[in-house]
């Protein structure tokens, strides 16, 4: 009697023990982005256009643990005498999964100047452990970002009752290594583009200090006080000046785009 109440248990059990393993991934809610939205920039050194870079979602087959998957397109590249001065020609790639919106897959080509790099992660949140090309494994927290994913999944995040100082966090893993991404809240702004004007939230990403800037707070960026929470802005205070990042075009976004004024 007793091995046969064993046996009914572990028959209840297993699919009790499968399906509960199939929820282990985080759900995040999208309501800001889907397939098809292409979004342009613009990178400016002054008043001289020196690159521009556009992200794009495509459709995939690929999966990741069985799971569908945003297909994630990141280029930039060098643009008018900056490119005779310093060449770049960089693609980013990330598998992005659906409904955690979380990377499966990563892949980096970078030329810049004749400085390459050459990239790929595969993401095994199951076992909460990444893969790289050279051949090593780092342990990683559930739902890790990579540089793309972070950008798409930190459009998730409610900002809407956010309180000035307020800093969201997650985890990102880059170059071989886990850090946290923190940004945080400052206010809200209504700024001019040239795609017009635009009610945005303000953040400062608090960045580390000493590899590139000086304060913690020389990253500022912008973005639309809606449901798609597009990006319009980055100003960057580096040693030889002020970079910016503005947004010059946008198609297939997944919501009406209600801060523009």
């Amino acid at each position: 009697m007793k091995s046969l109440l064993h046996i009914v248990f572990v028959a209840l059990a297993i699919p009790i023990l499968t399906s509960s393993g199939k929820e282990v991934f985080p759900e995040v809610e999208n309501n800001a982005f889907s397939l098809g939205e292409k979004l342009r920039y613009k990178l400016s050194y002054g008043i001289i256009d020196a690159g521009e870079a556009t992200l794009y979602l495509k459709w995939t087959d690929r999966k990741g643990h069985g799971r569908p998957l945003f297909h994630a397109v990141a280029k930039g590249y060098s643009i008018n005498t900056f490119d005779h001065v310093f060449h770049v020609d960089d693609t980013y790639e990330s598998y992005l999964d659906q409904r955690s919106i979380m990377p499966w897959f990563f892949k980096r080509r970078v030329d810049e100047g004749g400085y390459k790099i050459s990239q790929d992660y595969t993401f095994h949140h199951q076992n909460e452990t990444v893969e790289t090309n050279k051949g090593k494994t780092f342990k990683i927290p559930m739902g890790a970002q990579d540089m793309i994913s972070a950008f798409y999944y930190a459009r998730t995040l409610d900002f809407k009752n956010a309180k000035k100082g307020e800093t969201f966090s997650f985890p990102i893993f880059m170059d071989n290594e886990v850090f946290t991404l923190k940004i945080k809240y400052l206010n809200d702004q209504v700024i001019e583009t040239v795609k017009g004007k635009f009610k945005c939230h303000k953040f400062v990403p608090l960045v580390q200090t000493g590899r590139y800037f000086k304060d913690e707070e020389d990253v500022q960026f912008w973005v639309t006080a809606d449901a798609n929470r597009v990006p319009v802005l980055v100003k960057a205070k580096l040693p030889v000046g002020v970079v910016r990042l503005h947004l010059v075009g946008y198609t297939n976004l997944r919501n009406p785009l209600t801060s523009k004024r």
